[in-house]
């Protein structure tokens, strides 16, 4: 070898060996967005992410004090095959379907409607005010509670909708705040003018009968088949027609959209302000259909749970009726547990929150891919 050269190859030497060397998985492996996932293997992934969700459910329960072998005795036999249960699940699942239906909705128009308690809220007000004033006669006055209910609840989705297209005021912060107002207004008329002058507690006078959502089949409350009605409704807008298919390229992309003649203004107004008025009918039908009257805690955890239904359902309507009913499943076995193994309902909101979270990792999956590279590749 030149002697001339050997200094150099050797100093070259030394560069290489103190140039940090890369992990042998950095260089083997690589992470790379996936263009496309067949709709099964999405269903696969999240199926899968949700059966880890159970099974940590099922060990904290366990944990908890809950015998092993009840829990499906307790979540799935005395839910489903007994007669009475089904009815309380259905009967929970009516308002839960309508507000995540309502989340779904606005979540299409890229619009993050959170204030799904405060349009609620107002919703169940404005039913209320009909019943307080007797305004109409008796046999119309359930429907006029009931339009009172739609109308407010839209009204209450105008204001963050509107500035959020013409301020670009951020809609989580709008909607959220707006929930704090509807639920002090709702306080202010507990604790004042419209407190129950016969016991003096915070909640309204009882609804008349006539005021109530009746049984129809076998003891099943109207508020089931009124929110199969309205969830049918919205399934068609959705999917079957005309704006649901301009809502698909909204969620693509607003800016094509707007390019190829989508009205994006008009359909993100339309769906938010229905969104609204889902949400005030679900309100409507806790106050004139469990409840009967209006009181200062009969939206809690509605809204909470209409987000996660859209996030599960992946913002779809027909898995969003599905997973409203696991919802209410979750919901009456709770009941359930906190009566005979005194759980605390808190465990129930932590169930929903590992579900969410499993959820949520599973999309990591959904949208990447681990692809295993050749050796010279970097």
């Amino acid at each position: 070898m030149n002697d001339r050269l050997r200094p150099v190859m050797l100093e070259q030497a030394v560069q290489d060996a103190r140039k940090p060397r890369r992990p042998l998985l950095a260089r083997r492996y690589a992470l790379e967005i996936r263009q496309q996932l067949a709709w099964y293997w999405q269903a696969s992934i999240i199926g899968l992410a949700l059966l880890v969700g159970l099974g940590l459910s099922a060990a904290i329960l366990v944990a908890a004090g809950v015998p092993a072998g009840e829990l499906l005795n307790e979540f799935v036999v005395l839910t489903v095959f007994d007669l009475q249960s089904l009815k309380a699940v259905l009967f929970q699942a009516s308002p839960m379907i309508l507000v995540g239906l309502a989340g779904c909705m606005a979540f299409r128009a890229r619009f993050w409607n959170l204030g799904l308690e405060g349009q609620m809220i107002w919703g169940a007000i404005g039913a209320t005010a009909i019943s307080l004033f007797q305004i109409g006669p008796e046999a119309l006055r359930l429907p006029l509670m009931f339009g009172a209910a739609v109308v407010c609840g839209l009204a209450w989705a105008v204001a963050p909708v509107l500035l959020k297209l013409r301020l670009s005021v951020n809609e989580i912060i709008s909607t959220l705040m707006l929930n704090y107002l509807a639920l002090n207004f709702l306080l202010h008329l507990l604790y004042g003018s419209w407190k129950d002058p016969r016991s003096s507690f915070p909640y309204s006078p009882q609804f008349q009968p006539f005021e109530r959502l009746p049984d129809v089949l076998d003891g099943i409350s109207a508020a089931v088949p009124l929110a199969v009605v309205v969830a049918l409704l919205a399934l068609w807008f959705l999917g079957l027609s005309r704006a649901g298919l301009y809502l698909r390229f909204v969620d693509a992309n607003p800016r094509v959209a707007g390019a190829v003649g989508v009205p994006v203004r008009r359909m993100i107004v339309a769906t938010v302000l229905l969104s609204g008025a889902m949400a005030g009918i679900a309100g409507f039908l806790v106050t004139a259909g469990q409840e009967g009257r209006l009181t200062q805690s009969f939206y809690q955890g509605y809204g909470f749970s209409g987000i996660l239904i859209a996030f599960l359902a992946r913002n779809n309507p027909i898995a969003a009726l599905v997973v409203a009913l696991l919802m209410a499943m979750l919901f009456v076995a709770g009941r359930s547990l906190q009566v005979f193994y005194q759980i605390p309902f808190s465990m129930v909101q932590l169930i929903q929150a590992i579900l969410v979270i499993c959820v949520a990792s599973s999309d990591f999956f959904i949208r990447h891919r681990i692809r295993r590279v050749q050796g010279g590749e970097s």
